[in-house]
């Protein structure tokens, strides 16, 4: 358990906090699913010290790929790395039905918890949004967290649905990606019970600062010792080494934008020697000179100096 970080909300049996980057779905070059080097990304995160890991979040790119596809990269980072460290899987459709059937499939294949986005491409109202969980909720016994991103799904939470949302049995935390730091402050204010999870690299120790107890990362994806890092350093008091590493992460984060929608962290892997292939179309990797402007920038902040991807071994 956290000794100065946040610590999780009595309603979460997982007790999630620290790092749990939102793993990457490795692709072959003609962009079928790579099974095996999808669960070794799992590996290189869990081997540099994160705390959990979340296949199929967006840099997941879970809503490119088939229902079998999903099913099988759950089933692969499952057998990886399940029981080193949590596995909350994302389970998110469009539909109730899809949902419910990607989290009892998930459960059947030993996650420790799943992420539910918000449904998305249709608006939902208030009285949607909660009987879509509390169905979700009821379809599995391993703890459900909700994923809160509406600039991607259309679909926001307000204060007074997260009150209901806080009620459903088995609902135990939020992933939040809105980036609305007031929103976020005012519900774990409200809502100690719940475990909330920052889900923007812009927010890491303000997350902390605010009451989250751990961070969805996409830099940890590539930079797994950069994040694990801050975290230990906010748990162990202290806070301004870990300001500085947020600043560090600033940095890494603006680097990774440079290009192409969720490039940057592909690219950056295969710089440090983690090849995790192609984005599937319609999204698409960084050009040469992208490529060559994210490697000097990641030189020149050091983080390039030094590869070794068995660590732990």
């Amino acid at each position: 358990m956290p000794d100065h970080a946040p610590v999780p909300g009595a309603d979460d049996p997982l007790d999630l906090h620290g790092v749990v980057p939102p793993t990457v779905t490795a692709f072959h070059d003609d962009e079928t699913v790579d099974f095996e080097r999808t669960a070794e990304h799992a590996r290189f995160v869990v081997d540099r010290g994160v705390d959990g890991v979340f296949p199929l979040g967006t840099n997941g790119e879970f809503p490119l790929l088939t229902g079998g596809e999903r099913q099988r990269v759950v089933e692969a980072v499952v057998d990886e790395v399940g029981g080193d460290v949590p596995v909350i899987a994302g389970v998110g459709a469009p539909s109730t039905r899809q949902t419910v059937a990607h989290a009892e499939h998930a459960e059947e294949a030993g996650v420790d918890g799943v992420v539910v986005v918000t449904p998305y491409y249709y608006p939902l109202d208030d009285e949607a949004t909660v009987a879509h969980y509390e169905r979700v909720c009821a379809a599995v016994d391993v703890p459900v967290y909700v994923y809160h991103i509406p600039s991607k799904t259309g679909n926001s939470l307000s204060l007074d649905v997260l009150e209901d949302l806080s009620a459903i049995d088995n609902l135990a935390g939020i992933k939040d990606s809105s980036k609305d730091v007031p929103w976020l402050g005012q519900a774990i204010d409200a809502h100690p019970e719940l475990t909330f999870l920052a889900g923007s690299d812009s927010l890491l120790v303000p997350g902390l600062d605010l009451g989250c107890t751990g961070m969805v990362s996409a830099v940890a994806n590539a930079f797994p010792e950069l994040v694990v890092d801050l975290y230990e350093a906010y748990d162990e008091g202290d806070v301004e080494h870990a300001r500085n590493l947020q600043s560090t992460v600033y940095d890494v984060r603006t680097a990774l934008k440079q290009g192409p929608y969720m490039a940057g962290v592909k690219t950056a892997l295969q710089l440090r020697g983690f090849d995790a292939g192609p984005l599937r179309s319609p999204l698409r990797t960084m050009d040469d000179d992208q490529r060559e402007r994210l490697e000097a920038r990641l030189e020149e902040l050091g983080l390039l100096e030094t590869i070794d991807l068995h660590r732990n071994e």
